[in-house]
């Protein structure tokens, strides 16, 4: 049950964010987590000025009743022909909504135009009696919503990609720990088994309070080039399973047949604690990264981008479809950051026109094919979310700015 006051003065535009990567509920840590300084600014910015009537879909719903399992994202297409643009239409009070991250099934949206604009705001209560209203006072109601805040889109098509795929340089995972050995000469290895591992370049895995002891396993690091130029940009591994450390790597005094001693290694001792694939000598080990809140706020590039699709995701092939994960040859160093919204461009094909006597050569211009968005970013690589095509998507096909 959540108790919340409405209809205040003049809206002020806030901007709606996606809360993912926490085993905690998405509400509670949404109660936590801050508006930032950059989404202040842009509700600020366009504080009652709405969206132009044109920007509406012809269908646009003069009310809509949020359900469970509605995303954000399928909510402002119901609305917007450009639904990243929901910053503009979505019109809340923030004396009202303390904290715009906290949007729940069961509130009522209702759409409202004004001198060719419009905006959308949470039902003040003033109309009829929505489901699920107790009215405790004239000021006051308490509505049942939700468990869970309404995220941007579905959660669980990128949460998995937060920390399992990971771009390293090539000399990166080579200098990570690795799977040395296993118990009784096993050849795979999966959740409850032990195993033993080193450091690398010289560098011990040792067992230090200071250091880390969870670990992530990798293996397979395999090249993402350029679609354009050939080149290099990073190397994607493959995620494989958990492992925590148990013991250090140290030296051990071994006594040989003859009675002399040798000095040996003795590796660390490590217990797999979970398995996507199973694991075996050689693989890779990186520290866990620590589990991070983030915001997804949809919006296009400032700047004039322009890029290529390079990979998809745990796919042998190069088609990818709807939802589905792919990388991009832009990262933060090109200005990618998480909520980019790219247009996907299909390269128009190559045809003759029979109709000139001559039979020359035609190249038909690029056509939109639907959008992505980056949610997590690398020194020259992205990682993105195909939110909706048209037709397949393909290796290197093009992507620009949205408008």
């Amino acid at each position: 049950m959540t108790t919340h006051l409405m209809a205040k003065s003049t809206a002020t535009l806030a901007t709606l964010a996606l809360v993912v990567g926490t085993m905690t509920t998405v509400a509670a840590w949404a109660q936590k987590f801050p508006i930032t300084n950059e989404q202040r600014q842009t509700a600020t910015e366009v504080a009652n000025k709405g969206v132009p009537l044109s920007e509406l879909d012809a269908n646009a719903p003069e009310r809509y009743t949020i359900k469970q399992g509605d995303t954000l994202w399928a909510i402002s297409r119901l609305y917007l022909k450009s639904p990243w643009r929901w910053p503009e239409l979505w019109g809340m009070n923030m004396g009202d909504i303390k904290n715009p991250h906290l949007i729940f099934p069961g509130q009522v949206l209702v759409l409202e135009r004004k001198d060719g604009r419009a905006t959308l705001r949470v039902d003040d209560g003033k109309s009829a009696a929505e489901p699920n209203t107790v009215r405790l006072s004239p000021r006051t109601r308490t509505e049942l919503l939700g468990d869970a805040a309404l995220p941007t889109l579905q959660s669980n098509l990128i949460e998995p990609f937060l920390t399992e795929p990971v771009i390293v340089d090539e000399a990166g995972l080579s200098a990570a720990p690795r799977i040395v050995s296993t118990q009784e000469g096993r050849v795979l290895l999966t959740r409850g088994d032990r195993a033993y591992a080193r450091g690398s370049n010289g560098v011990a895995l040792l067992d230090d309070e200071r250091l880390q002891k969870q670990f992530r396993i990798f293996r397979n690091a395999t090249a993402l080039k350029d679609p354009t130029t050939g080149e290099v940009l990073g190397y994607e591994a493959q995620y494989v399973g958990k492992a925590t450390l148990v013991r250090g790597e140290s030296t051990a005094d071994v006594q040989n047949k003859d009675g002399s001693v040798t000095g040996a290694i003795m590796p660390a001792t490590i217990d797999i604690v979970a398995a996507k694939e199973e694991m075996r000598v050689g693989d890779r080990m990186l520290p866990e990264p620590a589990r991070e809140l983030r915001t997804y706020t949809p919006h296009a590039p400032k700047e004039v981008t322009n890029g290529r699709i390079v990979s998809v995701y745990g796919s042998a092939v190069v088609n990818a479809a709807q939802n589905q994960v792919v990388a991009i040859n832009r990262g933060k160093s090109d200005g990618m950051e998480p909520g980019h919204v790219l247009a996907i461009l299909k390269d128009g094909a190559r045809v003759v026109d029979k109709s000139d006597d001559a039979r020359p050569l035609m190249k038909l211009p690029d056509e939109r094919n639907g959008l992505l968005m980056v949610f997590r970013t690398f020194d020259r690589l992205s990682y993105a979310l195909i939110l909706e095509i048209t037709d397949g998507v393909r290796v290197g096909d093009r992507l620009t700015n949205p408008r």
